[in-house]
């Protein structure tokens, strides 16, 4: 298996409302698998897939209000935030590498061997962008990023 095309179609992020505390949510979404032709790759065989890629902030909004008898604080979710993206990859494979293609375009299942290496470069892809994004919507990162921590130097070493 190849990846011999990657673009996006759509992006987009929105701030809803500040955040202190969210639930950051991650998603990967395979919308759609047709079969493809590229007239340079006539030995292969190509599948175009379409995703969506998506990060949610939630918020828990505590009600201190009583709402049922045992006096518990009900909580509702508060979505504060989105980040966005469909796009299109597109897969070859030589003749024969994979079997069945009817039956994964009707089903929109693809076998561990393809999901993982696509589901690795589409968070690749999709991941870096989204940190721009959430800086500059000034939302949380959804991946943590490194950080360099000074230590000072214990006496005699």
């Amino acid at each position: 298996m190849q990846i011999i095309g990657f673009n996006f179609t759509k992006i987009s992020g929105q701030k809803k409302s500040q955040i202190k505390r969210p639930t950051i949510n991650t998603n990967i979404e395979i919308t759609e698998i047709s079969k493809d032709e590229v007239s340079l790759l006539k030995e292969s065989e190509m599948l175009k897939i379409s995703f969506k890629f998506g990060v949610e902030y939630t918020e828990t909004r505590e009600d201190k209000e009583k709402t049922s008898k045992k006096d518990k604080k009900s909580k509702e979710k508060n979505q504060s935030g989105t980040i966005d993206f469909e796009g299109v990859v597109l897969l070859a494979f030589a003749k024969g590498e994979i079997k069945d293609i009817p039956a994964i375009i009707k089903e929109k299942k693809l076998s561990a061997n393809i999901q993982v290496p696509l589901y690795n470069f589409l968070l690749k892809k999709c991941a870096t962008k989204a940190l721009d994004l959430e800086e500059n919507l000034d939302l949380p990162h959804h991946i943590p990023i490194p950080q360099v921590r000074f230590e000072p130097k214990e006496e005699g070493q």
